[in-house]
């Protein structure tokens, strides 16, 4: 299980996806996004730190909670925000929709425009969490923030969504024989059902090191590393993969469509 400090550095991406067709070919857009964890020492002030991401071409920020210094420093910078609601929250999330519409208000309303929240994280890989009571509540919780975006005419313009471990897949390698894990299927169809209807992002969390942890050769370490290798080859559709973080993003990618 990814540690904490793990998390932080993660990648992610955004897939639009469609229950059965996906949408993120007609609908995705190229762009740099980087996670802003804050599980470190010495961290810079958010203002310095967002004065760096202006000297880049990174375009989008995704934050692990809604911390409102982040939020405010971004401000006005065109930068697109991803927020999260943390797995603790999604109980009341789900149960009592005044409580998603005060989240709402707090986190978002307090912000939105000059900050450019593009997406609310509705937990972080529930799905594989092992807490049922939990992977229970958490579409709904999903459902109400929905609705408090939509109270607040934002619903077309802020997304909701989740992010998901690699877990989520039973089989990865080739990744054209991708599949979600059975035991994991009906919520997933449920929660693609809800994505799907409201056009929001399908996330994960990408990890080539742990990858790398299960097959030590010295071709994947640069397969993981974005390293001149001689690339793999997937057996089922002749796709040639050059690194184990398109390779891994292709899994998805590939089931969902």
């Amino acid at each position: 299980m990814p540690s904490k400090m793990q998390k932080q550095k993660s990648t992610f991406i955004f897939l639009f996806c469609f229950l059965i067709q996906s949408f993120f070919t007609a609908n995705s857009q190229s762009f740099i996004g980087v996670n802003y964890g804050q599980v470190a020492d010495n961290l810079p002030p958010p203002e310095a730190t967002v004065k760096l991401l202006k000297s880049t071409s990174i375009q989008k920020v995704r934050l692990y909670g809604a911390d409102p210094a982040i939020i405010k420093a971004l401000a006005n910078t065109g930068i697109g925000i991803v927020i999260g609601a943390s797995n603790g929250d999604i109980p009341a999330l789900a149960s009592d929709p005044n409580f998603a519409g005060q989240w709402v208000g707090s986190n978002v309303l307090a912000y939105y425009p000059a900050s450019k929240i593009i997406v609310i994280n509705v937990g972080n890989e529930v799905i594989t969490s092992g807490d049922q009571a939990l992977i229970s509540q958490l579409l709904p919780a999903m459902q109400n923030v929905q609705n408090a975006l939509n109270a607040a005419s934002l619903g077309g313009k802020i997304k909701v969504s989740t992010v998901h471990s690699m877990a989520a897949l039973s089989q990865s390698d080739p990744p054209s024989s991708g599949a979600f894990n059975p035991g994991l299927s009906d919520a997933l169809k449920a929660l693609l059902k809800f994505q799907s209807s409201n056009g929001s992002p399908f996330m994960i969390n990408p990890y080539p090191f742990f990858a790398y942890q299960s097959d030590q050769r010295p071709e994947t370490l640069a397969f993981c590393l974005f390293q001149p290798n001689a690339g793999r080859v997937d057996s089922g559709n002749g796709i040639k993969y050059m690194n184990m973080f398109d390779a891994q993003v292709s899994k998805f990618i590939l089931f969902l469509t």
